[in-house]
């Protein structure tokens, strides 16, 4: 019956494509996040629904869709050298067949990251793809938010719809995912235009974000916890009672302190104690190891290079008889162990070059909401007001996303390739709203002689200005 539904709902909003082409790139959107042909038992499984969206969308904006506005930035140029440069680095990859595996998603993740904002080209489209992804993780999070308040948690028991513990299925992953799209929830309950601001907006975007809140506790996450600390840290500047903040968010925590497991606690410790974890230890041991393999390799080793690492460290132990609690050290010998960072990730796999770019790539982005949050600060008109706010979220969740990338590693993860491409057509588009209002203003200044002579000029060469290009 599951299977009937996903089937359907998919082969309807196919239809609607036909007279709105847009929906098929929402529709790959829904589907590259929520993967229903996992969440199924039977017939959908078998049905490659991702590759069909995936064509649906491509060739939609190719042969149906118009195309105005849509120009090609540097983010995408960016993004598009880094898929070049890891189908280079995988020509000589120390383990082909992994590397191969990897590449198949990582070069779909990047191309339609690429292909995202040349559709985009209105806030219709921008706040849609924006909807559809965050409803998208919505579901997840709000089932997996349940689970944990009938008491499902803990690390590595807490079910999500699918019995496979990888891309948003992961659960440090959803974590960081779920925490950095919440300033997102809370833009729409107040300038939203397909559900427009109403209690109803508000209720479910509460509820929405204690089910985020829930996430690192019910999954266990200790990089969950290290995201709401960014994700404070970072709504202290977009507030102007820092200090009732503060205090709020000191009263919340220490009210919810009585309802958190005692695994929780013990999970949480040792993020201050990373020597005496071996999961804490290994990474360390993982970094130092990617870093001397990137200096004797320094454009890389290819996806998954960490397979070549192997060594040996020292971790204290602790033993507790009756009253008595001992210490002693062990050597640990490791190997294949995975980098556990996306900056070791880049560093160990596509070497010095590769982190560069993504890191210019991250930082340019960062960098751009912040001009357009300046830049639109204090906008009163309702078709300009929007457009700080979401600047302002998509830098915080690119923040958030940096921090919980730190480590884990998920430098190519699908949904926050998205956030990019929402950052980048976000950007295009803004950029060319204020290039036609310059022109506006600009026009004002002429002299009626001048007017008239430019007018004269257009009409000869048949190209005259249309003055709604942008407005959509």
């Amino acid at each position: 019956m599951l299977d009937l539904v996903f089937i359907a709902f998919i082969g309807f909003i196919l239809l609607l494509g036909l007279r709105r082409p847009f929906l098929w790139v929402l529709l790959y959107v829904y589907i590259d996040i929520l993967a229903p042909q996992r969440i199924g038992y039977s017939i959908i499984t078998e049905l490659q629904v991702s590759l069909i969206a995936f064509a649906a969308a491509f060739g939609g904006w190719l042969l149906l869709d118009r195309k105005e506005g849509a120009r090609f930035t540097l983010r995408q140029g960016l993004m598009l050298l880094l898929l070049l440069y890891c189908w280079w680095t995988l020509q000589s990859a120390q383990f082909p067949e992994s590397a191969v595996t990897k590449w198949d998603w990582v070069w779909k993740a990047l191309l339609f990251a690429i292909f995202l904002p040349l559709t985009i080209t209105t806030r219709a489209r921008i706040e849609a793809l924006a909807l559809t992804l965050t409803l998208s993780v919505a579901t997840i999070v709000i089932g997996t938010g349940m689970k944990t308040v009938l008491g499902g948690g803990g690390y590595g028991n807490l079910k999500f719809f699918v019995q496979d513990n990888s891309g948003i299925y992961e659960s440090s992953t959803l974590a960081t995912v779920a925490i950095a799209l919440i300033p997102m929830v809370v833009w729409f309950t107040r300038y939203g235009t397909i559900y427009r601001p109403h209690w109803t907006v508000s209720a479910f975007a509460i509820g929405l974000i204690f089910s985020s809140l829930l996430i690192p506790i019910g999954t266990e996450a200790r990089t969950g916890l290290l995201c709401i600390a960014a994700l404070a840290v970072l709504l202290l500047r977009y507030t102007n009672k820092r200090f009732l903040f503060i205090a709020a968010a000191g009263v919340i925590g220490v009210g919810a302190l009585p309802f958190l497991p005692a695994s929780y606690y013990e999970r949480m410790a040792t993020i201050t104690e990373p020597g005496g974890d071996e999961s804490a230890s290994t990474r360390v041991a993982v970094w130092n190891w990617t870093i001397d393999y990137a200096n004797r390799n320094p454009f890389g080793g290819g996806f998954d290079s960490y397979k070549a690492n192997s060594f040996t460290y020292t971790m204290p132990v602790k033993e507790e008889t009756e009253n008595t609690v001992t210490i002693q050290y062990r050597e640990v010998t490791d190997e294949g162990r995975a980098f556990h960072s996306s900056i070791f990730e880049l560093l160990g796999e596509q070497g010095y070059p590769g982190l560069m770019i993504w890191l210019m790539l991250h930082g340019l982005g960062i960098w751009q909401m912040e001009k357009l949050y300046r830049r639109w600060k204090g906008a009163d008109d309702e078709t300009e007001a929007w457009i700080s706010p979401l600047a302002a979220a998509l830098q915080m969740a690119s923040l958030i996303y940096l921090v919980g990338a730190t480590f884990q590693g998920i430098a190519y993860q699908p949904v926050m390739l998205m956030i990019i491409g929402l950052q980048t057509g976000l950007y295009s588009y803004v950029t060319r709203l204020d290039s036609a209002r310059d022109a506006l203003d600009h026009e004002k200044t002429l002299s009626p002689s001048e007017k008239r002579r430019r007018e004269r000029a257009a009409k000869a060469s048949g190209n005259a200005p249309d003055p709604g290009a942008v407005t959509a």
